[in-house]
């Protein structure tokens, strides 16, 4: 080999290797710079989960509406301010809430590892955490990202589905970030926890209900929710799983089997083509949900990443750095 092949591989070989070390994402990102930064989270969100219980569903919540729209970038943290609008602010956003939790987590990784560790990585580690605490599987989420000095407040109807849209269409949303239809139905499970509000209910319930509801289901969701027009300040809602509404179980997908879909978008999923067959696959064994539950969470957890320079390591979650 001559002197200039040999330098062009020894470039190629540096260039793989800090690719490798600082310009992705990778498990224990963290090990040299912060290496409590896994374990940190881990207690805050233990910490958090065992005052305010339903804090582990806002972190999952996080995770779907700041990957989906544009890169997994903890865009979805940032504040309103002269210069930019929240995409807090969004109708999609709506319901939302336990934001402030974040920074509590990111001012104890402050504490530790000044201006070391992203704010997408607090919310991607918080959604692992949340996750166990709800009982489901163990998803070995990757760290580097880097968070994003932009809202994309104006995109957001662009990248997220909406409860209403057809089934098509929500499919064809996730496919454009490398989700299939199998990883689309396990994503959904998410439903198995947590609640929705009625404003997003009553569609389906009046001025008549819904034929593919379940009608002792439609009795109990026109108690939940009595009127047409539901105050969307007022804490009215229904659980999404009434058996076990804060674990993550395959229960979601048996009762969509029995016609209790709380949205249209989950009841879609038992009667359209390319997703029914993983709804009774999921129904029947809870450990083929929670590995495609898993499979499915990493996909949109690594969507489009700012990794290396990109971006930047915000301060404070809620605002850019100053310049």
């Amino acid at each position: 080999m001559d002197s200039g092949a040999r330098l062009l591989t020894a470039f190629l070989f540096l260039l793989c290797w800090t690719r490798g070390e600082g310009g992705g994402l990778k498990l224990n990102y963290y090990s040299k710079s912060c290496p409590r930064a896994d374990q940190i989270v881990k207690e805050e969100v233990v910490k958090l989960y065992n005052e305010h219980g339903n804090t582990a569903v806002s972190w999952l919540r996080n995770l779907f509406h700041d990957c989906m729209v544009k890169s997994c970038d903890a865009s979805v943290l940032l504040e309103t301010t002269n210069s930019l609008t929240s995409e807090q602010a969004a109708d999609r956003s709506f319901g939302m809430r336990n934001f402030k939790y974040v920074s509590t987590i990111k001012e104890a990784l402050e504490r530790e590892c000044p201006g070391i560790v992203s704010c997408a990585d607090v919310i991607a580690l918080s959604t692992r955490e949340g996750v166990l605490k709800l009982g489901g599987p163990y998803i070995p989420m990757k760290t580097g990202r880097r968070d994003s000095r932009q809202s994309y407040y104006e995109n957001i109807n662009n990248y997220l589905p909406n409860h209403n849209d057809s089934m098509s269409l929500v499919l064809s949303r996730f496919k454009s970030i490398g989700i299939d239809a199998e990883s689309t139905v396990a994503l959904l499970g998410a439903h198995s926890v947590g609640r929705v509000h009625c404003v997003n209910l009553v569609g389906r319930l009046y001025p008549t209900v819904d034929p593919t509801i379940d009608p002792e289901y439609a009795k109990y969701l026109l108690f939940r929710c009595p009127s047409a027009n539901p105050d969307p300040e007022a804490v009215l809602y229904s659980r999404n799983d009434r058996t076990t509404p804060m674990i993550i179980d395959n229960m979601y997908y048996k009762h969509l089997l029995q016609h209790k879909g709380l949205l249209k978008v989950d009841q879609q999923l038992v009667t359209y083509p390319s997703t029914a067959q993983f709804v009774k696959m999921m129904a029947a064994n809870n450990s083929y949900f929670y590995e495609q539950f898993t499979k499915a969470l990493l996909l949109l957890s690594e969507n489009n990443p700012l990794t290396g320079n990109q971006g930047e390591i915000r301060k404070d979650c809620r605002y850019v750095n100053a310049a």
